[in-house]
């Protein structure tokens, strides 16, 4: 598809703001939004900025084809995955996985899920797979950090919180960690605490880290009233060691700027420092993707600055966060999800084109997780009840309403 209009400056005002954005409104604009975001960023995946402009003419304002034309499935790097064209990636693939695991269990998840209904899910279960064009087995599609889930799980019988030691530390528990911020919406440090343990399974050091922040960042993005700065300010009291620094810089960065383009140079200058793959991405430092408590990934620091420079407008985050290049399907996944959940949901024109090309219902998962969220939630009440009625008990103080 062509360009679109040029970037605008951010708008004064978000949707979400308004009491009438339901908790299911802002439930299916997150996940419909984070799997736009993942579909638009996915065929200019791992380029630089001046590389994506070069290959299409500028900035890429929409859906675009693959990078290599109709030579998509023998072109290396990508070989045999067509990106572009709409089809969504493993950021989405694995997402609408995590909204099956919370629909069969009906509560709240923990590294046990993962290995007990994840895992089975991916290794047993075909499903289309947009990218392969054919129904395959999920595991055929996923990065080697995702398929290390069903060599430390099935085949490992590892610890199931501690599966995520030794794997290669990325964005990989982030990229689907936005069910677990809906489930908990307006509660981010449940939110944290819950993402972390289901990272277990996948993740350590500051890959389990962004896990547990992107779901803080979804969980606070979902409160009433919310704004990029009160989403920002979330992940600022949660995160920890470099993730909290980077994060920190890149949003101070990011509050400089009302607009994408100029963004773009300065916010990777900021995340640099604390990022391990270094200036070139396909070609990772030696010292990349090790466990460390001064790093951070790159993904959920940009993502969150792209929401304050656009100041939650969907359109502009995702936009930036795609021309961003490198990891940008899973920058612009996660930033979508958080434009979403604060009430500024994807196109119309682009949802339905995704929907369409992928061969997926994109708003299933999110009816799916609305059901869900409100049965947990009112789990959450009855547990909560019985918990005060035994602490006064004891003779603690009643609660006081």
């Amino acid at each position: 598809m062509a360009p679109e209009e040029p970037a605008q400056a951010r708008p004064p005002k978000k949707l979400g703001q308004t009491s009438s954005y339901t908790l299911a409104d802002r439930i299916t604009a997150a996940l419909v939004g984070a799997a736009v975001g993942d579909a638009l960023g996915g065929p200019v995946e791992g380029y630089t900025p001046e590389q994506i402009t070069e290959r299409h003419g500028g900035r890429v304002r929409g859906i675009v084809g693959p990078w290599h034309g109709d030579a998509w499935r023998t072109a290396r790097p990508i070989a045999p995955y067509h990106k572009g064209d709409g089809h969504v990636t493993d950021d989405t693939l694995m997402t609408h996985a995590l909204i099956r695991v919370y629909d069969r269990v009906r509560d709240h998840l923990d590294a046990y899920a993962v290995a007990d209904h994840l895992v089975p899910d991916l290794m047993t279960n075909p499903r289309w797979i947009p990218e392969l064009e054919a129904e395959a087995l999920p595991l055929h599609r996923l990065f080697l950090a995702e398929k290390w889930l069903v060599a430390r799980l099935a085949y490992g019988h590892t610890d199931p919180r501690e599966a995520g030691v030794g794997n290669i530390v990325n964005c990989g528990a982030a990229m689907y960690m936005a069910p677990v911020g809906l489930v908990n919406a307006a509660n981010p440090a449940g939110a944290y605490a819950e993402a972390l343990d289901i990272a277990g399974a996948h993740q350590s050091s500051y890959g389990r880290e962004a896990a547990g922040v992107l779901a803080a960042a979804v969980a606070a993005a979902a409160g009433p009233g919310a704004t990029p700065d009160s989403v920002v300010a979330a992940c600022l009291s949660l995160a920890r060691d470099g993730t909290r620094t980077a994060i920190e810089k890149v949003c101070e960065v990011a509050a400089r700027h009302r607009d994408f383009e100029s963004a773009l140079g300065p916010l990777r200058a900021a995340v640099a420092p604390y990022d391990t793959v270094g200036p070139d991405y396909r070609a990772p430092s030696l010292a990349a993707r090790r466990p460390s408590r001064l790093h951070s990934v790159e993904e959920l620091p940009v993502a969150l600055g792209m929401l304050v420079v656009s100041g939650g407008d969907y359109r502009h985050a995702v936009l930036g966060s795609v021309n961003y290049g490198r990891d940008c399907d899973s920058i612009a996944t996660m930033a979508g999800a958080l434009a979403g959940a604060l009430g500024s949901p994807p196109p119309e024109e682009w949802a339905k084109t995704v929907a369409d090309a992928s061969r997926l219902d994109l708003w299933a998962p999110a009816r799916t997780l609305t059901e869900v969220t409100h049965e947990i939630f009112d789990r959450d009440v009855r547990r909560r009840r019985a918990h005060e009625e035994a602490f006064t008990a004891l003779g603690g103080r009643p609660c006081s309403d």
